[in-house]
């Protein structure tokens, strides 16, 4: 029996000595597919205004940072601190970074600097240029687009609101609210109880994070009540990747949103290819005659279900009526209903992706801006994943793990079903040898 034995190790070490273990065979495929589109260079193009040759310390590459953001999304880590700590810890990470074992690999605060430094704007070009690179090797149309968005919870605490016109927290406005009612220092649970009678306690109208101010009160999926933004989506109904990505106040409406976004999305199409937007698709939440009218004046077909409103008056209104009843008969067709069908898979595809297993369902910034040029790399990242999914059958880096132990399961399934039949053979043609027949213990 072979045991382990303390080992003295060598005070010195050198590079050549120590073992290269095999890089991670997903992250070199990726780093090949970035190096033949030139990455660094065009990155490094667009970033060149926000540095200096001589002044300041030596920065952060830009091809370096937005791979550790790509990073992100493919190992499913939630904040930048996580991120430095995987590409200090891992000899893949390292070697898709370009950094050797004798460099020290960039710390978090280096990399929210970056952040900080570069604009909303560049971080955008930088997704609208990896989406080119997805419609010149032909996986995006464009043609059509489907809409949806989700809430993703701000951090920051419900316990940090305080009033728009005074300032003063949730806890001393119960106070006055108890004392206005004649109870004299009030403890916290005649505050709970009184609080809970109220309606309409949390409005966004008279409330804001003290920590966050772009974040709102909004109910989750859940049903918890949290500080929270909204991600909206739009992504082509063809390959399912991600055209355009803007974030919101939580509290508003979709028929308010949706503008923004088909601007974003309209812009994108027309950048990867001549013929531009075609179809939007979208659910009942969206349906306006406003918003109807305004995609009928951009020549684009609506796709969007009504929802139940009873008799309507269209008075004055002809336009918005020819509209909503040119959208139902385009929905009661066979295309149309195909193209909701796609729409709730892919949109919910990109949700999923993005932020259960992506790590962006809880954000770690502040600062509508901030969370923006995250969501934006994180769409990048997602479209290139498709990109390696469509050409090369990679999947996330994990998949394949996952995919090689489904394998060896399957095989070691297979392999005992195979031996229990030829043991049950064994016993009918020779019963001597059966089970039964068999001595209690074997030498």
């Amino acid at each position: 029996m072979g045991r382990r034995k303390a080992k003295q190790q060598g005070l010195w070490m050198s590079a050549e000595e120590v073992v290269k273990p095999a890089a991670h065979p997903y992250y070199s495929k990726l780093n090949e597919v970035l190096k033949q589109q030139d990455f660094d260079r065009k990155v490094e193009r667009l970033c060149q205004r926000y540095y200096h040759e001589k002044l300041g310390r030596p920065s952060l590459a830009p091809g370096v940072y937005f791979r550790m953001l790509l990073l992100g999304f493919l190992e499913g880590i939630e904040g930048e601190r996580g991120i430095a700590w995987r590409v200090a810890d891992s000899l893949s990470m390292r070697e898709f970074l370009g950094y050797s074992l004798t460099e020290a690999t960039p710390d978090h605060s280096v990399v929210s600097r970056t952040r900080r430094l570069i604009s909303v704007e560049t971080h955008r070009a930088v997704f609208r240029w990896l989406l080119w690179v997805l419609g010149a090797q032909g996986l995006l149309n464009g043609r059509g687009v489907g809409i949806d968005a989700t809430t993703l919870e701000a951090n920051a605490a419900m316990r940090s609101i305080e009033r728009r016109d005074d300032g003063r927290s949730y806890e001393e406005y119960l106070k006055h609210l108890a004392e206005a009612e004649g109870i004299e220092q009030p403890t916290r649970e005649q505050m709970v109880r009184l609080d809970r009678k109220r309606s309409k306690k949390a409005s966004n109208k008279d409330w804001k994070s003290r920590t966050d101010a772009d974040a709102r009160i909004a109910k989750m999926k859940d049903g918890r009540t949290r500080l929270a933004h909204k991600a909206e989506h739009a992504v082509d109904l063809t390959s399912g990747a991600i055209v355009a990505v803007t974030l919101n106040a939580a509290d508003a409406g979709d028929t308010t949103t949706v503008k923004a976004t088909l601007a974003e999305a309209r812009l994108n199409v027309e950048f990867m290819s001549e013929r531009g937007l075609e179809e939007v698709v979208a659910d009942k939440g969206y349906h306006s005659g406003a918003t109807l009218l305004e995609l009928s004046d951009a020549a684009v077909r609506s796709y969007i279900p009504e929802p139940e409103r009873g008799p309507r008056n269209w008075a004055g209104r002809g336009d918005e009526q020819a509209e909503t009843y040119a959208n139902r008969r385009r929905l009661r067709g066979n295309h149309g209903r195909e193209l909701l069908k796609r729409r709730s898979e892919l949109v919910e595809r990109s949700f999923t992706h993005m932020y259960d297993t992506g790590g962006m369902r809880r954000t770690h910034l502040r600062g509508r801006a901030n969370i923006l040029k995250r969501l934006l790399i994180q769409a990048a990242a997602f479209n290139l994943a498709l990109l390696l999914r469509v050409k090369y059958g990679m999947g996330k880096p994990r998949s394949g793990n996952a995919a090689q132990f489904d394998l060896l399961l399957a095989w070691t399934l297979l392999s005992a079903l195979y031996a229990s039949c030829w043991r049950d053979v064994d016993a009918r043609d020779n019963p001597e040898n059966g089970p039964f027949n068999q001595p209690a213990f074997s030498s």
